[in-house]
């Protein structure tokens, strides 16, 4: 059964807007080095707020149908992390993303709700092509970027003080057209029963 609180579910979780009350959660996640490796490293509680309120709630109005949510496991509530589609920092490139607590790690839901928001980002907005990005170093999340159907393309660095430390990012991309021809052929090979191909 579907909750009103999400805007987009899947098998285990729900995607919803995060609000203020988000605040001293995103704090923490923040705080915690490990799960920051790749996401440019650990921010100050004064830091985060920025990111909350520039980034993910005055994002939502300015860029309808994009942004970052809170990625909840349905049967409990818990809050597993974030997924996101939205404009890379200083271009006009829209990527699909993920971030997870340590507790979600290795269960698969970067994968299942990636490929959620990618099919939206395809299919509901219409997107003509969706990129993806991770450090050289997270083969993880690489592997997630793949699975979802995106291509690697080499090396991509970005001028913008968000990833300018980082250096050359592993670069993917696929366009609409090609993600479609992709996913009916995954869909072949799993015989998936009753789900119609892409057109």
């Amino acid at each position: 059964m579907s909750n009103p609180a999400f805007w987009l579910e899947t098998p285990r979780c729900g995607l919803r807007r995060f609000t203020s009350a988000d605040r001293d959660w995103l704090r923490e996640l923040y705080a915690d080095s490990e799960v920051t490796r790749y996401l440019g490293g650990m921010k100050t509680a004064a830091q985060a707020d920025d990111l909350l309120q520039t980034r993910i709630l005055d994002y939502y109005d300015a860029n309808p149908g994009l942004g970052i949510w809170m990625t909840v496991e349905r049967s409990s509530g818990a809050r597993l992390g974030f997924h996101l589609l939205n404009h890379i920092q200083g271009e006009s490139i829209i990527q699909v993303g993920f971030s997870l607590t340590r507790p979600a790690w290795g269960l698969g839901i970067a994968t299942e709700v990636a490929s959620a928001i990618l099919k939206y980002g395809f299919v509901d907005l219409g997107l003509p092509c969706i990129a993806g990005m991770a450090s050289r170093g997270n083969l993880a999340s690489q592997h997630v970027l793949q699975k979802i159907g995106l291509e690697r393309r080499g090396e991509r660095a970005f001028p913008h003080p968000a990833y300018a430390a980082e250096g050359p990012m592993a670069w993917f991309e696929r366009e609409a057209d090609a993600w479609r021809a992709w996913r009916n052929v995954e869909r072949a090979g799993q015989n998936v029963e009753g789900e119609p191909r892409e057109m």
